[in-house]
């Protein structure tokens, strides 16, 4: 019976082995959700068929084996590459390693050679799986021939052994007992053919990070930048807070939430997902908190591109008694820090697709005065900008220009536009931008008596924002009186982007909100920037995908 099974099992591998190889072609087109709901190869049946043949539990309980240290490939390399010699083996160093089998050489039935890796691939030490070296000789009631046949690469495997080193000085694990299968592989990992179709990785996320380097590398500095951040405010005596997510308002931002109902409270009251976390921040420091901050998600309804995504995540935090300047000088060192703590170096090189830009943050920063630059570029832009034919004038400059202008037509939709397109292209080094129109921050202070330009600044670099800033309005009257500016907008000119005005909040200004600098950074991007990304969905595990059909 041994006999015939291990001749089933030897032609079921044998095919196995031919079909692996085959171009991952055979995948069904990029839209498809997983590679593995429509791979219509047999492999998985194939395997799960000679598991139940054999009589091998694929999916065992984890259990640690007594008296047997674990190791990782790392630890291994670190700890023997520099104490043993050529064909030398420390027989005492009795070790356990476990992982995924990246490759499997078979020099004979009674000797086989595995690649084991661990973190994505980014270590890997080689196993030698000899017969006469296994003393338990059997896996179960499989024999060593059929226990290694089984296993194959992408197999989550554990092995018992000693330290050695091959004649050519390859570091590596002897076992001293047949592999442990711990989880099958039941699909082929495309290393070989690559995974490069936007759809297919990120439609497949766990198999991008198993094949792509870079995917994984977005992932570490993502972790790298939220703990400097947590770490550069805590140290500043910044405390940590959690503002609702969920909640029956929204503001502190122009955009277009997500509404949801809640079966507590009935379907007459909508419940929205946060746009922004700053009305909540800014009413702390009116309850005392001096300073405090926030890293979290927001969502916005809005559409998908390489700069935005419905769900991101935003550092925001406020400082009782701060000035615009110790915002800069707070942004400059934030942005120095984590460039070199997450490269190495406070310049960060980075290819757009079109050439390769090396943004330099350790001198200071740049600065452009919005109003003064723009009424440069464009003389005729008009000096009062509360006028009723203000709209009008500022579609004919914008149609000369040649930019478009999607509808709503408001004053601060319209100055977004020009400046976007006429003023942010030229921020490629750390730039900031100041002098903003006040008619565009209805949030922040103005900068002088005259009340034309906001306390206000942007950061962009290669073009793109990473901070928004500002001194925050406290005083409450003018606050209802700017909010109901914003009403007019959305009830006039059916801008459905401007919130509704937030009475607690203007309450909560009555009873004193001291002097305080609000700032804002989109995570993301700063993460996309250091990582080299392109589009926003490299820096998170899961992007939102458009469902396939």
């Amino acid at each position: 019976m041994r006999s015939y099974q291990s001749r089933t099992l030897l032609r079921a591998l044998q095919v196995q082995s031919r079909i692996q190889n085959m171009s991952s072609v055979r995948y069904s087109s990029s839209t498809a959700a997983t590679m593995a709901s429509t791979d219509r190869r047999p492999i998985k049946v194939m395997r799960e068929s000679t598991f139940a043949l054999l009589g091998v539990h694929a999916y065992p309980r984890y259990k640690p084996i007594p008296d047997r240290p674990v190791f990782s490939p790392q630890q291994i390399h670190e700890r023997w590459d520099a104490e043993l010699a050529n064909g030398a083996k420390d027989e005492s160093a009795l070790v356990v390693i476990q992982g995924r089998i990246r490759s499997k050489r078979e020099s004979s039935k009674k000797l086989v050679f595995y690649d084991i890796e661990q973190d994505g691939g980014r270590h890997v030490v080689q196993a030698v799986v000899s017969e006469k070296r296994c003393t338990d000789q059997t896996h179960g009631a499989v024999s060593f021939a059929d226990s290694n046949r089984i296993l194959l690469a992408g197999d989550v495997v554990r092995i018992t052994g000693f330290v050695g080193k091959t004649r050519i000085g390859e570091t590596s694990i002897f076992a001293s007992r047949t592999p442990e299968l711990l989880a099958p592989c039941l699909h082929t990992i495309p290393t070989r053919s690559g995974l490069v179709d936007t759809q297919k990785r990120f439609r497949n996320r766990h198999l991008d990070l198993l094949v792509n380097p870079h995917a994984r590398r977005a992932l570490e500095i993502r972790a790298h930048v939220l703990r400097y951040l947590r770490r550069f405010l805590d140290s500043r005596g910044f405390i940590e807070v959690e503002t609702p997510v969920l909640s029956a308002s929204v503001g502190g931002a122009a955009a277009q939430p997500f509404v949801t109902q809640s079966v507590a409270l009935g379907k007459d009251t909508p419940l929205f997902l946060r746009i922004a976390p700053e009305l909540y921040l800014k009413q702390l420091v009116v309850g005392g908190l001096d300073r405090v901050y926030e890293l979290g998600k927001q969502f916005r309804n809005e559409g998908i591109d390489a700069d935005h995504n419905p769900e991101f995540t935003t550092c925001e935090f406020y400082q009782a008694y701060a000035t615009m300047d110790d915002l800069m000088n707070t942004t400059e060192d934030i942005l120095r820090g984590v460039s070199q703590e997450v490269t190495g170096s406070t310049v960060v090189r980075i290819d757009d697709g079109k050439q390769d830009i090396s943004i330099d943050f350790g001198p200071s920063f740049q600065r452009i005065n919005v109003t003064e630059k723009l009424y440069e570029l464009i003389p005729e832009l008009p000096r009062d900008l509360d006028g009723s034919a203000v709209v009008s004038e500022l579609l004919c400059i914008a149609a000369k220009q040649e930019i478009a202008t999607p509808r709503p037509h408001t004053v601060p939709r319209l100055l977004d536009r020009l400046i976007g397109q006429l003023i942010e292209p030229l921020c490629q080094q750390p730039t900031f931008l100041v002098g903003h129109p006040a008619i565009m921050s209805p949030l922040s202070k103005e900068a002088d008596a005259s009340k034309r330009t906001a306390a206000r600044f942007e950061l962009f670099v290669n073009g793109r924002e990473l901070v928004n800033a500002y001194e925050e309005l406290n005083d409450p009257n003018e606050q209802r009186r700017k909010f109901a500016a914003q009403a007019r907008e959305r009830n006039d000119q059916g801008d459905d982007e401007v919130p509704a005005p937030d009475a607690a909040f203007c309450d909560a200004l009555e009873f004193g909100l001291p002097p305080t600098g609000g700032w804002g950074m989109g995570v993301d991007r700063v993460i996309g920037l250091l990582a080299g990304a392109r589009h926003l969905r490299e820096t998170v595990a899961f992007s939102l995908l458009k469902p396939s059909t």
